[in-house]
């Protein structure tokens, strides 16, 4: 498993004791399953023939029969948990934009929990760091390969480890929520979505440039292409202090621009845009079992669909910076646990959580 350096804490673009880079790779970005479900919704609504090959297009993961029944209790609150991934399996159209050798194996560098309040009408959502170091527990894969625990590993090795369902008990081992369900998009689908949506404007309050994620931003509004949409979410080295945080805080504005672009985009007048949305959303997304049809993925999805930016609360879990390296973070538990316990009890997350925590330096500098 290879990663990407943090600098030392508290310089912005300060070097620390860094990695050599692994070329110019797209790292785990995708970080859109969510919207993408918003999108299917829509789709939903298109002539009876094409629910068939919508619905041969999404591939399914039964997590409740490899996880079995040692796991946390569902909260039956009216809320939900989604864990959200993005993966890259470096193959296929996916090798073309993301670099690096096609090994075969997969990763997934970003990891977010989305959690619905009851009645539907607002959200939070937790962005997991990649770097930072866990306990993972003993899992199972999809074929039945058993895999040892872990002790201070990185959080991203899960996936790696065991596919979804080893990211899904990991989580819920670190939070102590059940997560209802799983969703995981590739980014090669990622860039075609945001194309077909006709970009999505979003405003950089400065300058973002980093040859390694192509990307030259001059401070202003922009129209972002598929291209440009990646870069954006994948870039670290261009702002804040070059951290994987500094990242996430660019991911969690880009999603509240692609929030907002999907409602003001007018699909339900345009049925060929909404059958083609509809088209690479579900050729792109990867779910549990229980979401794993058309019809399955229209009911969640239409739950979700009234939740604009102006109602999502983004957080990053409460994480310091590694005393003894600075290319990780290390969890801080005590706040993490306030944020874990309001949402298994469906309530706000405390402001006192999401204070004096490692940030990234990035936060305002992407608007939507």
């Amino acid at each position: 498993m290879s990663a990407e350096s943090t600098p030392t804490p508290g310089k912005p673009g300060g070097k620390g004791r860094r990695r050599k880079p692994r070329g110019k790779k797209h790292k785990g970005l995708l970080i859109t399953a969510w919207v993408a479900a918003g999108i299917v919704v829509l789709g939903g609504t298109g002539a009876g023939y094409l629910y068939f090959k919508l619905n041969g297009n999404i591939k399914s993961v039964d997590i409740d029969q490899v996880l079995g029944s040692a796991r946390p209790t569902k909260v039956d609150n009216g809320s939900e948990n989604i864990l959200v991934l993005g993966s890259d399996t470096r193959s296929g159209s996916n090798r073309k934009l993301g670099g690096g050798t096609d090994d075969g194996s997969a990763r997934s560098d970003t990891a977010m929990i989305v959690h619905v309040y009851k009645g539907h009408k607002k959200a939070t959502v937790v962005s997991i760091p990649r770097d930072t170091l866990i306990d993972r527990p003993e899992c199972t894969d999809t074929d039945g390969k058993e895999h040892d625990a872990a002790r201070g590993v990185m959080f991203n090795s899960a996936y790696t480890t065991g596919g979804a369902p080893c990211a899904v008990k990991t989580v819920e081992s670190m939070t102590g929520i059940r997560m209802d369900h799983y969703l995981e998009v590739d980014f090669s689908g990622f860039e075609k979505l945001v194309d077909e949506l006709g970009g999505v404007t979003v405003t950089t309050t400065k300058a973002i440039k980093d040859p390694d994620s192509h990307l030259d931003l001059k401070a202003g509004t922009h129209e972002l292409t598929g291209a440009q949409a990646l870069g954006l979410v994948r870039t670290r080295h261009g702002v804040g202090d070059g951290s994987d945080l500094g990242r996430i805080q660019l991911q969690q504005a880009f999603i509240k621009a692609l929030v907002k672009q999907v409602k003001e985009v007018g699909l339900l007048t345009n049925p060929k845009k909404l059958y083609d949305l509809a088209d690479t959303a579900t050729k792109a997304v990867t779910t549990d079992s229980d979401l794993g049809s058309v019809n399955s993925l229209v009911s969640f999805a239409s739950g979700l669909k009234g939740i604009g930016p102006a109602h999502m609360t983004m957080v990053t879990m409460p994480v310091q910076y590694d005393p003894a390296n600075p290319n990780r973070v290390l969890v801080q538990k005590a706040k993490a646990k306030q944020i874990w316990t309001a949402l298994e009890n469906d309530r706000t997350v405390p402001r006192s959580a999401t204070e004096g925590n490692a940030t990234g330096q990035a936060k305002g500098v992407v608007t939507s």
